[in-house]
């Protein structure tokens, strides 16, 4: 036994990092073939193993913070901060595409025939769907608190009941966003309101995808008893992205939906 005198924690050494490094840049060389040369066996079969990579490496994570006891104070600290700023790596990255709808809708150009939206665009009723997702999300938003205060108060039933609601209405809210899809009266295409639109709701719902799975992984760990009322950070961090793409919803359903239509 090696005894150290620190409260950080110095991982074990991992294939995954290198495995990981070496299926993305095959992901993206998948990516490069697919869109040349229409093939899309590379693409998928990088996609298979980087999930198979995804899963053993978090796997290795929980087991180091619930298992092994290796996730102190101090690392726990060290793990608040990295996610405080890949939310505001990601706070930026929206803030990209919201500066390129403002740039365009606040001075459209000539090309555009001087109009917001384009003329032959017909934007969607902010008060249908739009509205209603935003009722979804601001709901899941109000449950994940309701789960999350559940678990600092050792309530095993309503955390986890709050937690299966707010993974259902995640779902439901990439549902509706399909249909929306599905039933639009404009494409990716169709000058710089298509292409704003679809780039940033679809990067919008892309997140709320992953933040489901994130909520899907949390209730399995509460299910297995991981978390308790002073250990939880991994609920949190998903708290925490969950609160984040409620907020950007908002942003975006002001914006695009209600004042851009």
């Amino acid at each position: 036994m090696v005894h150290k005198n620190h409260p950080f924690h110095l991982v074990d050494q991992s294939p995954w990092p290198l495995l990981g490094s070496m299926s993305l840049f095959s992901m993206m060389m998948g990516l490069v073939k697919w869109f040349h040369l229409h093939e899309s066996n590379l693409m998928l079969l990088s996609f298979i193993t980087n999930l198979m990579i995804m899963y053993q490496w978090w796997r290795d994570v929980v087991r180091e913070s619930t298992h092994q006891g290796l996730h102190t104070l101090k690392v726990t600290l060290g793990l608040r901060w990295g996610m405080i700023l890949f939310i505001t790596s990601e706070v930026f990255f929206f803030l990209a595409f919201f500066w390129a709808f403002f740039h365009a809708s606040l001075t459209p150009s000539i090309e555009l025939g001087m109009n917001w939206p384009p003329k032959e665009i017909n934007p969607f009723n902010p008060l249908e769907i739009p509205l209603l997702n935003t009722m979804i999300l601001l709901s899941s938003g109000i449950s994940i608190s309701w789960s999350h205060h559940a678990i600092m108060e050792n309530n095993y039933m309503q955390s986890s009941q709050s937690l299966a609601l707010t993974v259902i209405l995640g779902f439901i809210f990439t549902l509706l966003q399909g249909f929306e899809y599905l039933e639009a009266p404009f494409t990716i295409s169709d000058s710089v309101y298509g292409s704003t639109f679809f780039m940033t709701t679809g990067l919008h719902g892309l997140h709320v995808i992953i933040g489901s799975t994130f909520l899907t992984v949390c209730f399995m760990r509460l299910y297995l008893n991981h978390f308790s009322s002073n250990h939880h950070f991994g609920f949190e961090a998903a708290a925490w992205y969950w609160h984040f793409v409620d907020v950007v919803w908002l942003f975006l359903y002001i914006s695009i939906y209600w004042w851009g239509s």
